[in-house]
């Protein structure tokens, strides 16, 4: 057995390399964005690639690149059941939506006239997102019938970028003041030079248009709670909203506490993900009076954040007390599905 490695620092690759090294198990760095990455896998039984939405180029064809792989017998991680929902907010809804899940209530719609129409009748507030985007970005309160046509003129007009500098300004600002270091005070600088030089992932991302999505709006949610499954094992955290914001993603506040967790949500996490049969996968729960309701889901997740869980539940809901390793836990699991 052999595994192929496509190094990223930062990502989940760091622990994977070392834990190849440490157990002396055989494995390559490969480049996946190389034009004769498939000659590269030639000796290999499986690939493992952290890809993200941060590089424009993977998006592109990641996809693609595992389903090719599974006609050679490659395995790969993430698998096409793990990845092909990631960043696809539309797709995250007909998932859902087919398999019955729990999910806070969503609208599509792939025509201006069809969305024009359903303003007039829906009741406010609503939650305007697009498609794909992570950390709160461009994920908008929508209060009258007369912002959600602003928006609706725009997503079937000049449509939206994937990058609202002001809000980035507004979040990196924040974080300075709540945290006072020198981490908060680069993050704000290198912000603000993003408002005058645009970066290549901006530079290279057409803008989002052509359909408009909307969620229902919860009120009295002042975090939501991220509950991941990793094989028999779920771990997670409760992110809490930024001050006088409805918005938890990215906000930078965290609690990992074992006994703030609600077990109907880890069965409905374990129960989702093995209908999935995903890999690995991450839910972010919402409270709609006493009821959980899933908000987005992901394959991917911030390690250090988790990195300060202090265990894990397994499929019988017992709590395993452990040190939390989330890409130890997902290369353990590749490895074994390959034997």
């Amino acid at each position: 057995m052999k595994l192929a490695i496509h190094n990223r620092l930062g990502s989940f690759s760091d622990g994977w390399i070392k834990y190849c090294q440490e157990n002396k198990i055989p494995f390559k760095i490969v480049n996946c964005y190389d034009n004769d990455i498939i000659d590269q896998l030639e000796d290999c039984d499986g690939l493992m690639w952290h890809w993200d939405q941060n590089d424009y180029r993977a998006p592109l064809f990641a996809r693609q690149l595992t389903i090719a792989l599974n006609k050679k017998n490659i395995k790969v991680f993430p698998d096409i059941n793990t990845s092909w929902h990631f960043d696809d907010k539309l797709g995250q809804k007909y998932l859902m939506e087919a398999l019955g899940a729990p999910y806070v209530k969503s609208y599509v719609f792939y025509t201006k006239k069809e969305a024009l129409q359903w303003i007039k009748t829906t009741s406010y507030p609503k939650v305007f997102k697009q498609r794909g985007g992570a950390s709160g970005i461009n994920v908008l309160k929508v209060e009258n019938s007369f912002h959600a046509k602003k928006l609706i003129s725009k997503a079937f007009g000049n449509g939206f970028t994937h990058f609202n500098r002001k809000t980035r300004i507004k979040d990196k600002l924040w974080l300075l003041k709540r945290d006072k270091n020198l981490k908060a005070l680069k993050g704000l600088i290198k912000g603000i030079i993003r408002l005058f030089v645009r970066s290549e992932l901006e530079k290279l991302s057409s803008n989002d248009k052509g359909y408009i999505f909307f969620q229902e709006f919860i009120p009295n949610n002042t975090f939501d709670t991220r509950y991941i499954v990793v094989g028999n094992r779920c771990f997670g955290t409760r992110r809490y909203c930024r001050p006088g914001d409805f918005r938890a993603s990215g906000s930078g506040l965290y609690d990992n506490s074992p006994n703030i967790f609600d077990k109907r949500c880890i069965q409905i996490a374990f129960d989702i993900a093995k209908k999935i049969d995903a890999q690995s996968i991450a839910f972010d729960f919402l409270w709609k009076e006493d009821m959980p309701v899933i908000c987005e889901i992901s394959y991917i997740y911030c390690r250090d954040i988790i990195a300060n869980c202090d265990g894990y539940w397994d499929e019988e809901l017992n709590w395993i007390k452990t040190e939390i390793n989330a890409e130890k836990f997902i290369i353990q699991d590749f490895i074994n599905s390959m034997k």
